[in-house]
């Protein structure tokens, strides 16, 4: 019997858990310093076992998974390392920089342990465990980041665990992938709060900026929503790669600068040609750290009651609504309603579905 451990099981601890949970040969063991989040772990069925005692959780584990904030992850490995782990136990952590938790672990004594870092790169726009799916992984990339010296048979044991996931496995450099994850997912959160800081200034000596900002603006910042807390520590925990890629972006928004001043319209279309193509041949149907959401539009009038009418509808089909945004609901004027879904299939179900009766656009 495999023992899979389980410390944080929230939106990617308990998905984790719910891969394995029921499988033949394994025991999912969840762990909380919260008694009640104990209970719950327990009354949603999403572990084996659950407990608030750490050296409990860890005996006779096989694999541990360090599902914590990032802040969080170098103190549990080292009160890790102070319990009677079983010899050949893997510990791996699922957070979104790599460099300083590999590094940590690599400067303690690990006697027949071996410490692998992971990043499931996949997410959800909703949290905890109560958002937890164990197809949260699937088609999605997830990163392994050993130590040099780890022996690459014991990457290879996890990663054999991991292929239950139906995530697709690789293995990189851990500061190699701190470069990259800071470029594809943290800059972009960076940019988007501070463009909505700069819009909310000028909102407050003119409230337009906000009612105008519903649409388009909107959707491309939504990532600015992100949790404070987690991305305090993992914006903090990535602070030198950010830094230069800061520099970097403020580079390229000089060259527009200067564009703009010159007045260089094919200088400012050929930016738009080669970024373009560039975004062209990125993949559109692969999971990845800022989640994808497949919108449609329906038009509504203004009818009590329509909204429960369409999501019954979708309902009864079995289609999986992901948000739902009236952006428009006026006496004089038809509603506007903004249906999200995971992924492209339920999305042009839903439209198929919903044409029957009402205006959709796509």
């Amino acid at each position: 019997m495999t023992k899979i451990t389980i410390f944080g099981v929230g939106l990617i601890g308990g998905s984790l858990a719910l891969c394995y949970k029921g499988k033949p040969g394994y025991t999912v063991v969840g762990h909380s310093p919260n008694p009640k989040s104990v209970e719950k772990l327990l009354q949603r069925e999403v572990v084996d076992l659950a407990t608030t005692s750490m050296a409990e959780a860890v005996d006779g584990a096989d694999f541990i998974f360090l599902c914590v904030p990032v802040g969080n992850l170098e103190e549990y490995i080292e009160q890790l390392v102070k319990l009677p782990l079983k010899p050949g136990c893997i510990i791996t952590d699922v957070g979104s920089t790599k460099a300083s938790v590999t590094e940590r672990a690599a400067s303690l004594t690990l006697d027949g342990v071996h410490f692998i870092g992971g990043h499931p790169m996949a997410g959800s726009d909703r949290h905890g465990v109560e958002a937890a799916s164990s197809y949260l992984f699937e088609n999605a990339f997830y990163v392994l980041t050993p130590a040099s010296g780890t022996p690459q048979a014991e990457v290879d044991r996890l990663a054999a665990l991991l292929k239950t996931t139906k995530a697709q496995i690789v293995q990189v450099d851990a500061r190699a992938h701190d470069d990259i994850v800071g470029a594809i997912s943290h800059l972009p959160h960076i940019i988007a709060v501070a463009l909505v800081n700069q819009v909310r200034k000028y909102n407050d000596d003119n409230p337009l900026y906000q009612n105008l900002a519903a649409g388009g603006f909107r959707d491309i910042t939504r990532i600015a929503s992100s949790e404070p807390t987690i991305w305090r520590d993992i914006l903090v925990n990535n602070r030198e790669v950010l830094l230069r890629l800061i520099k970097d972006w403020n580079r390229e928004v000089s060259l527009f600068i200067d564009l703009l001043e010159r007045s260089d319209g094919e200088g400012i279309a050929q930016q738009f040609r080669t970024a373009g193509d560039f975004r062209g041949q990125l993949p559109e149907r692969r999971k990845g750290m800022i989640m994808s959401l497949y919108d449609i539009y329906v038009d509504i009038p203004d009818h009590p009651g329509i909204i429960g009418q369409i999501t019954t509808t979708l309902g009864n089909e079995k289609i999986n609504l992901s948000n739902i945004q009236i952006i428009e609901s006026r006496e004089d004027v038809p509603g506007i309603l903004r249906l999200s879904f995971r992924n492209q299939e339920d999305a042009d179900r839903a439209a198929q579905v919903l044409k029957r009766d009402y205006a959709v656009h796509v």
